[in-house]
């Protein structure tokens, strides 16, 4: 064994022992009463996620030099420890590191003196710990089990505050929901199992590499998966829950939207190599995602409470994810996945701040110097993603997405704006594209090759469809947000269009079952106290 494959070792190994340690962290902390030592565990979980990210940045550099033709022996050691060290793996342990080091450091003074912290911290760190094992793991029965236990250790998190009516009645609605959609992973790997005859991806990518392997159990494998990720990742109609569970602490909020509530798209990032070319799963995720990402941007803009409109953020940005894997976009929705996560575990941890930078006095429509400029920005940014395709995949509904989000940041700038604002908000909105580029070009590694560029006819309209509707939506509340027939609009788009209602419904009689006796008779009401009608 050689010096760099003798290193190699060390750092998977330790790769492997400090999800681990927290694990053993979260039953010490949850045996121990003594407030000195659990300030302690507190203390040594921090720096055992920050040696998580150091250690994930050194198997990402392993990968480069490997990448050179350095035999570091990372994939073979890997192998042999039950560990999948590839790009994937190394930008989702060191995201989820970062995130959860964030957190946990916001936790300690959100919830000092609170006894709902002696819940927190273990089941924090299982949460965690669960994560990063699903995230590392290179057999699909342990993938399978740590999806399980992530949401049995979130619903911990989300019952904190036991009092809470509407809390408790969200827990079981997301309690119900992922028991649907652990269901569904299971039989997705069984049905993968049943067709290659192996548990372990690295044998399964090997296998599906060396021919088209169509079959029943594959395209059955791929729509219980596409469920799994909509359930996972709140999509309509199983999306009421989620607007609910902002009872929870702002740590238990952020560590859900900025790290759990991805996962569904993680899911499919790993997995989307073992079939064969566009299967029924990717036109499930293409019309759930679409379709949600489309009603949830709707709904965004008519909320009042920045903690709702964060929510319905995270529905929409769901959406698109799931979206672009729909199309083949993989590097996209990773890239859309790290993102997000960052982007929204800041929003969530400043959302005290994010109400007062957020607030616009806006005194009338954009003028016609924001038509210019944004007819100027779509020329520009059109004709870069003409002349090089390569930056969205040569996918023509990306293509026109990235076109229509630089011509909207550009038309949205208030129309009473300084012409200095509005040319800097032009320029950066141009900025957009080499950007993506760029990212796209960092990340583009990470994902294996998709082996299937085309989209059958019946996605390719969908696609273009659901763009056109997003197109008049943005138009129409832009330049018509004052008529009457958008005022009377208001209020269902404000709830959604109520189509949780039939889901929200159906758990809400299990979870009747389920709250105390006492408190059976306040969840009538929980649907309209919940949705944005609280003062």
């Amino acid at each position: 064994m050689t010096l760099i494959t003798s290193f190699s070792m060390l750092v998977l190994a330790s790769w492997l022992a400090l999800p681990i340690s927290l694990l053993a962290i979260a039953g010490f902390a949850n045996w121990t009463s003594t407030p000195s030592k659990l300030n302690h565990c507190w203390r040594i979980a921090e720096t055992i996620l920050v040696a998580l990210l150091i250690t994930s940045v050194v198997v990402g550099l392993g990968l480069i030099a490997n990448g050179f033709g350095v035999n570091t022996g990372l994939p073979e050691i890997g192998s042999a420890l039950g560990l999948y060290p590839d790009g994937l793996a190394m930008w989702m342990a060191a995201m989820v590191s970062f995130v959860a080091w964030i957190i946990l450091r916001y936790a300690r003074d959100y919830l000092r003196g609170d006894a709902a912290s002696r819940g927190f911290f273990p089941w924090f760190l299982v949460t965690v710990a669960s994560v990063l094992i699903l995230i590392f793991t290179n057999h699909l029965l342990v993938l399978a089990g740590a999806w399980v236990s992530i949401s049995l250790a979130l619903h911990h998190l989300l019952t904190l505050y036991p009092d809470r009516t509407e809390a408790r009645l969200a827990a079981v609605q997301k309690f119900f929901t992922s028991r649907l959609g652990d269901l569904a992973v299971i039989a997705a790997v069984m049905l993968i199992w049943r067709h290659y005859g192996s548990f372990r991806i690295p044998e399964i990518y090997a296998l599906s590499s060396q021919a088209a392997m169509a079959s029943m159990e594959l395209t059955l494998a791929s729509v219980f998966l596409a469920v799994a990720a909509a359930l996972k990742c709140a999509q309509i109609p199983f999306h009421g829950w989620l607007i609910r569970v902002m009872e929870a602490p702002t740590p238990v909020s952020a560590l859900l939207h900025a790290g759990v509530i991805n996962l569904g798209g993680f899911l499919w990032l790993r997995l989307f190599p073992v079939f064969d070319g566009y299967t029924a799963g990717h036109l499930l995720l293409l019309v759930v995602g679409g379709t949600t990402a489309l009603v949830a941007v709707f709904t965004m803009m008519t909320q009042t409470s920045v903690k709702h409109a964060l929510v319905w953020s995270t529905n929409a940005q769901m959406g698109f994810m799931l979206f672009e894997i729909a199309l083949g976009a993989y590097t996209l929705a990773l890239l859309h996945l790290l993102a997000h996560s960052l982007y929204k575990a800041h929003s969530l941890l400043a959302s005290g701040r994010t109400v007062s930078v957020s607030a616009m006095h806006f005194t009338g429509r954009p003028n016609w110097s924001n038509v210019l400029l944004a007819c100027l920005a779509t020329a520009i940014s059109g004709t870069i993603l003409w002349f090089a395709p390569g930056l969205v995949e040569s996918k023509s509904i990306l293509a026109c997405l990235l076109v229509m989000a630089v011509a909207a940041t550009v038309f949205g700038v208030p129309g009473e704006s300084s012409v200095r604002a509005k040319l800097t908000v032009f320029f950066m909105a141009l900025t957009l594209v080499p950007l993506y580029g760029l990212l796209n070009l960092v990340l583009g590694s990470a994902v294996l090759a998709n082996g299937s560029n085309g989209l059958p006819v019946m996605a390719e309209v969908f696609g273009w469809g659901l763009i056109l509707c997003l197109a008049i939506v943005s138009i129409v509340t832009q330049l018509w947000p004052g008529a009457a027939w958008m005022q009377r609009l208001h209020r269902p788009a404000s709830q959604g269009f109520y189509l949780d209602r039939p889901f929200e419904q159906f758990t809400r009689r299990w979870a009747k079952r389920w709250l105390a006796p006492n408190t059976r008779g306040q969840v009538t009401d929980s649907y309209r106290l919940t949705i944005g009608e609280r003062s």
